[in-house]
């Protein structure tokens, strides 16, 4: 099983062009993925540098034939018809997929810092591996406040999942009552906007005082001593000089011994961020 993880940055590549077909020719060529986790697709937002408003889910959806497709609007503004502009997280898989949860991530007020809602979205996916929980998200840049803050809810989130896990499931059998599987294993990916050193990165892989199983960074599993390789300004110097990861994913312990390979890919120019690839056996 594979699976990537891309901020795709509005499908905008380094050369300035909004082009959903590179995104999806470069995901399929580099991973070919099971399950695709993708951050910051919009619709209708041609105030977005290159872009002439067109609906990237649609348009990235119809390069994944096969694939299910499950969005998450953080910011849903309206535009001037009466029509609404939508910026999120894509989930595309080609499993099947049983419940899917769209969660609002906790924004605080701060004076002067610029901001954008945040949402993650979880689906419930029945894999070769069993039936796991993937989820996607993009935490907030500009705050650490609103960072840590989201992470706070992320860990809730795991937790809340974990209890019905282990919850004995209700007699009710039909309609929005069925009880479904919300599974403890779990795979956690985003553009979280935070290095290994921001305390947000600790806090998220913090033991739970319950029983909720802990996430684990798959790259330090499966490359122990060895700093991430760089997910962020490989090509681009506006946000840091030198780049860096901010691109994870994170797994429960039960998943450790299934991971096979974890990479980012470190050429493709065809957004800001590069392409995380994990392989699982």
């Amino acid at each position: 099983m594979k699976v990537l993880q891309w901020n795709i940055q509005w499908c905008r590549g380094m050369d300035g062009a909004v082009d959903p077909a590179r995104i999806a020719r470069v995901a399929q060529e580099l991973a070919d993925p099971d399950i695709a986790c993708f951050q910051e697709v919009a619709v209708n937002f041609p105030a977005l540098e290159g872009s002439s408003g067109e609906d990237q889910v649609a348009l990235l959806s119809a390069h994944f034939p096969g694939y299910s497709a499950h969005f998450v609007s953080g910011a849903d503004m309206p535009d001037d018809t009466g029509g609404r502009r939508l910026f999120g997280n894509l989930l595309l898989t080609r499993y099947p997929v049983q419940q899917v949860f769209r969660h609002s991530l906790p924004r605080p007020a701060e004076d002067a810092v610029p901001c954008t809602p945040r949402a993650a979205i979880e689906a419930v996916i029945d894999t070769p591996l069993g039936a796991l929980r993937v989820t996607t998200t993009h935490l907030e840049y500009y705050s650490q406040m609103q960072r840590s803050a989201q992470v706070a809810r992320l860990r809730e989130v795991h937790a809340e999942a974990c209890g019905y896990a282990r919850a004995r499931p209700s007699s009710r059998e039909s309609g929005p009552f069925q009880p479904l599987p919300r599974p403890a294993s779990a795979i956690l990916t985003a553009d979280f906007n935070m290095r290994i050193e921001d305390p947000a990165y600790a806090a998220l892989l913090a033991p739970f005082a319950d029983h909720t199983p802990r996430l684990f960074d798959a790259w330090t599993h499966a490359h122990p001593g060895t700093p991430h390789s760089p997910s962020f300004c490989l090509f681009d110097d506006r946000y840091a000089k030198l780049p860096y990861c901010c691109d994870f994913v994170f797994v429960t312990e039960d998943l450790l011994p299934r991971i096979k390979a974890i990479r980012i890919d470190q050429d493709t120019r065809a957004s800001d961020h590069q392409p995380v690839i994990v392989e699982f056996d």
